[in-house]
C-alpha cells in the first residue's frame, strides 16, 4: 500500500517530536513498521536524521520545557519538606534555624532563576497567570458584581494563554 508524503510527515512528527517509538507510530498510523524503518533511513540519506532532530527537540522543544518544569516541582516537594523538617526541629537554635533558611532561600532562588533563564516560558505563563489571578482577586475586592462574569470569562481565557505562553 502506497502512503503519500502527508502520511511520512506524521510518522517523523510523532517519533521526532512526540518522542514516540517506531512501533508506537505504526500502530497509530496503521504503517507497517518496516515502512517506518524504511522512511526512517531514506530519510538519514538525504540528511534529515529523525534521531539527531528527536534529539534535539528535547533540548529546544517543549520536552526540554516539561524537563524543567518537572524539576522545579520536585524542588518545591524537597524545599517544603526541608521547611517543615527545620520549623518542627526543636533541638535547633534560632540562629542554626536562621542560618538553614537563609541558605535554602538561597538555593529557591537560584533554582528559580536559573529555570528562568533554561525555559523562559515557564516564567512567562508564570506571570501571565499571576496577572489573572490579581485582576480576578481585585475585581472581587473593588467590583463584586463583576467578578463572577470576570471569572466566567478567565476560566477558558486561561486555556488561551496556556497555549500561548507553553504551546500546549
Amino acid at each position: 500500500m502506497a502512503h503519500g508524503k502527508d502520511k511520512k510527515k506524521q510518522a517523523r512528527s510523532h517519533y521526532v517530536l512526540n518522542r514516540q517509538t517506531l512501533p508506537a507510530v505504526a500502530t497509530l498510523l496503521k504503517v507497517p513498521l518496516a515502512t517506518l524503518r524504511r522512511w526512517k533511513a531514506e530519510a538519514r540519506q538525504n540528511s534529515d536524521d529523525w534521531d539527531t532532530a528527536r534529539a534535539g527537540s528535547l533540548v529546544a522543544g517543549e520536552a526540554y520545557t516539561e524537563l524543567i518544569a518537572a524539576a522545579l516541582e520536585e524542588f518545591a516537594v524537597q524545599f517544603r519538606a526541608v521547611m517543615d523538617a527545620i520549623k518542627g526541629d526543636k533541638a535547633l537554635s534560632a540562629v542554626d534555624k536562621t542560618k538553614l533558611l537563609a541558605g535554602l532561600a538561597d538555593a529557591f532562588n537560584k533554582t528559580v532563576a536559573a529555570a528562568g533563564r533554561a525555559a523562559p516560558k515557564i516564567s512567562e505563563l508564570g506571570v501571565a497567570y499571576d496577572v489573572l489571578q490579581r485582576l480576578s482577586a481585585f475585581a472581587g475586592r473593588t467590583r463584586p458584581d463583576l467578578a463572577p462574569a470576570l471569572l466566567e470569562l478567565l476560566e477558558p481565557f486561561g486555556d488561551e494563554i496556556a497555549e500561548a505562553y507553553d504551546g500546549r
